[in-house]
């Protein structure tokens, strides 16, 4: 049996940012209008400030305005509930992302339920919940709706669609879990959300047509637990020590693997995303995608999806 095809997350978010940055400028000389998104940051956690840069000069090469909010890392909650009402209100600001984890003082729902739905980019507020389950007009969390195109994008390979198929999603989280399980379930595919408490999980795994690990536990999946030909979407990130000749050679002392032995994976899938290079980039992408779609809605202006 052939290897699994890689799935090239990268290309794939390349062509998605190509098709946002081509939207805006057709937004700015037809209707004048220039998305914005308010990135919100509390402290200056490493990982976090790269991230947020990483999120600037993408917002930036798509011709989008960036705002930033840097705040210490003793802010109030009462604070930050203040400066997230003054971008709710200010006509510049289209999008805003409140960049998680944030400090142990502040209340992660009390953020998220303070933001305008209509400017909640990362689609975590509850009244984009909802209306994600039931049907209606969302701004969708972007790991899922990247893991959906990538989805899409390899069936349409061999000219089939997500309907009819059958997923198991592992993970019940509500940032990548249950907003895949739903989107998925919107797409007329036969959804399982499997979790550590799963009965026979790697039976439940190996009736599937799309696997989706999200997990956060590295290389949990293995290669006996996947369907042949299966196409399998890994969602972790995890930063595991090196070990063997490789850490006696000076090597960096940890890799980041995801939540599927990848090495056994691309013996029996059919199609593999790769960590990194994989979801990750898909994330940033629909990012910017909600951006343009939140101003679009902002300003009544119609596109197409």
């Amino acid at each position: 049996m052939a290897k699994a095809r890689i799935i090239d997350g990268k290309a794939i978010a390349g062509e998605l940012r190509a098709r946002v940055a081509e939207e805006v400028r057709a937004l700015k000389s037809r209707q004048g209008l220039t998305p914005g998104l308010a990135v919100l940051l509390m402290g200056n956690h490493p990982a976090s400030l790269a991230y947020v840069g990483s999120k600037r000069t993408h917002t930036l090469e798509t011709g989008m305005n960036s705002f930033e909010v840097d705040l210490p890392g003793t802010t109030s909650e009462k604070d930050l509930l203040a400066e997230i009402a003054r971008l709710n209100v200010d006509p510049a600001v289209h999008g805003i992302l409140i960049q998680l984890p944030l400090p142990p003082q502040i209340r992660t729902a009390a953020v998220i339920d303070a933001l305008d739905p209509a400017k909640d980019v990362d689609g975590f507020h509850p009244w984009n919940v909802g209306r994600l389950w039931t049907g209606g007009e969302a701004l969708v969390p972007c790991t899922p709706q990247g893991c959906l195109i990538l989805i899409e994008r390899e069936l349409e390979r061999s000219g089939e669609t997500v309907a009819g198929k059958r997923a198991v999603v592992i993970g019940r989280s509500g940032i990548v879990g249950k907003p895949v399980a739903a989107l998925l379930l919107r797409e007329s595919c036969t959804v399982t959300i499997a979790h550590s408490r799963t009965a026979d999980l790697a039976g439940e795994c190996r009736r599937a047509d799309i696997l989706v690990a999200a997990v956060g536990r590295p290389e949990f999946v293995r290669g006996d637990w996947i369907k042949p030909g299966a196409i399998v979407i890994d969602v972790g990130i995890n930063r595991v020590p090196v070990e063997g000749a490789a850490a006696e050679a000076g090597a960096s002392k940890s890799r980041i693997v995801g939540d599927v032995a990848f090495e056994e994976a691309l013996e029996i899938a059919g199609a593999l995303t790769p960590v990194p290079g994989g979801v990750g980039p898909m994330t940033i992408a629909c990012l910017l995608r909600n951006t343009l779609l939140a101003a679009c809605r902002q300003a009544g202006v119609a596109r197409k999806d």
